[in-house]
C-alpha cells in the first residue's frame, strides 16, 4: 500500500528532526522528562511544574516542535491513504505543519488575551500548561506510531480507527484531569465555560475541518 509505493526518505528525516528535538528536551532536563513520561495518569509533573512556568519554556518548546512534526506526518499519511497519494508532496506536508502550530499558537495567543481582560491569567496560565503538556505527550506517543506505520504495516481502515481512537483517549484523559483541577471554577463559571468550549476549543477544529475538506 502506502508504506510500498512512496519513498519515505522525506518522513525519515523529519522523524529524526523528532527525536532530535526529543532527545535535547531529555538532555536538558533528565528529571523533568522522566517526570513528563508519566503525565497521564499521574499529576506529580503537574503540580511540580506548573509552578515554575514561563511564557517561553525550553523543555515544552522542544516537544512541541516534536509534536508539530510527528502530528503532521500522522495526518499526512492518513491523508495520503484516504486519497491514494502515489507521491509525496512537500507543499501539502508544508502546509499541514504550518496550520497545526498556527492554530496551536493562535489558540494559546487568543487563551491569554481573554485571560487577561477576565482578569483569571494564572488560572489561564495552569490550564495551558497541562493542555501543552498532555499535547506534547501526544507528540511523544506519536513518533513511534509513525514509525510502525513507516515501515512495519499497511495502513488499513481498521487501523487508522485504532489508533485514532487512541490518542483521543490519551487527550481525553487530559482534558478530564484539567477539569478536575478546575472544577471549583467551572462550577462557579459555567456560562463562560460554556462559551470558552465553543468558541476556543470547538471552533477552531471545525473550521480547520472545513479549509482541509474544501
Amino acid at each position: 500500500m502506502l508504506r510500498e509505493i512512496v519513498s519515505n526518505e522525506l518522513f525519515t528525516v523529519l522523524l529524526v528532526i523528532g527525536l532530535v528535538f526529543v532527545a535535547i528536551a531529555k538532555l536538558s532536563s533528565p528529571k523533568r522528562f522522566n517526570d513528563f513520561v508519566y503525565v497521564i495518569g499521574n499529576s506529580k509533573y503537574l503540580k511540580i511544574y506548573s509552578k515554575d512556568q514561563k511564557f517561553f519554556d525550553r523543555f515544552d518548546a522542544l516537544l512541541f516542535c516534536n509534536l508539530i512534526i510527528c502530528a503532521s506526518v500522522f495526518i499526512y499519511l492518513i491523508y495520503g491513504y484516504a486519497y491514494d497519494v502515489k507521491q509525496i508532496s512537500s507543499e501539502v506536508l508544508f502546509k499541514i505543519v504550518f496550520g497545526i502550530g498556527s492554530l496551536i499558537l493562535i489558540k494559546v495567543l487568543l487563551e491569554r488575551l481573554v485571560a487577561s481582560l477576565f482578569e483569571f491569567d494564572k488560572l489561564m496560565d495552569d490550564y495551558q500548561f497541562q493542555k501543552i503538556s498532555y499535547k506534547n505527550y501526544l507528540g511523544l506517543l506519536l513518533l513511534p506510531i509513525n514509525a510502525i506505520i513507516l515501515y512495519n504495516v499497511d495502513l488499513s481502515l481498521p487501523l487508522i480507527y485504532i489508533m485514532i481512537i487512541f490518542l483521543l483517549i490519551v487527550n481525553i484523559i487530559g482534558v478530564i484531569t484539567s477539569f478536575k483541577t478546575h472544577q471549583s471554577f467551572i462550577k462557579h463559571h459555567f456560562f463562560y465555560f460554556i462559551l470558552y468550549l465553543c468558541a476556543l476549543e470547538i471552533a477552531p477544529y471545525v473550521i480547520l475541518y472545513k479549509v482541509f475538506l474544501t
